[in-house]
């Protein structure tokens, strides 16, 4: 009985400190250093509704959009309720049907050369909203095409748009899918 008593005391003191205090100030402090990713990082279209966050990605499958990376979540592509990748290793038979089908869809969509893997490999999260560089330019035709823009154009929405590394050392270029085509969606031709 003895030692019941302060065993509950420091239960209720760390419960306290851990599940309550600890949480509190945490996210105190990121809403005033971070307002902006504390709030989900969010992206709004020129009339101000929220269209989406910068953190995860979305569908595009209309000619005239950048297309993003294959999700392999459950149920509907870039659902967050199921984040994970496929967990399929390089030689399974199933994952390489995949990647194949994925291919010949760019293939018929007109893009020719080799491919970036990031247009065929869905991310270990499912929900990744960045394509690299080289995948976005391997688009800039068909969607020149099918918004009667100027490849130029096009190219220079995508590298207005590209990130370089995070800190410059850490990850690789990279440039946001949604952001892009919001900005081609204001676009006239």
């Amino acid at each position: 009985m003895k030692e019941i008593k302060p065993a509950l005391l420091m239960l209720i003191l760390f419960t306290i400190i851990c599940g309550g205090i600890y949480p509190a100030v945490v996210t105190g402090l990121a809403q005033v250093i971070f307002p902006r990713q504390a709030a989900g990082s969010l992206i709004t279209d020129p009339a101000g509704k929220v269209v989406g966050s910068t953190l995860i990605g979305q569908p595009f499958s209309e000619p005239k959009y950048l297309w993003p990376r294959p999700s392999a979540t459950t149920d509907f592509g870039y659902n967050p309720l199921a984040s994970g990748g496929s967990n399929a290793g390089p030689t399974n038979p199933a994952y390489l049907k995949t990647v194949d089908e994925r291919l010949q869809g760019l293939r018929a969509a007109g893009v020719t050369g080799p491919v970036a893997a990031d247009l065929v490999q869905a991310s270990a999260s499912g929900l990744d909203p960045h394509i690299s560089p080289q995948a976005a330019s391997h688009q800039v035709g068909r969607i020149a095409t099918e918004r009667g823009l100027s490849e130029e154009t096009v190219d220079r929405v995508i590298t207005a748009h590209t990130e370089d590394r995070q800190f410059g050392f850490i990850g690789a270029p990279r440039v946001n899918v949604l952001a892009i085509n919001l900005e081609l969606d204001t676009m006239k031709p």
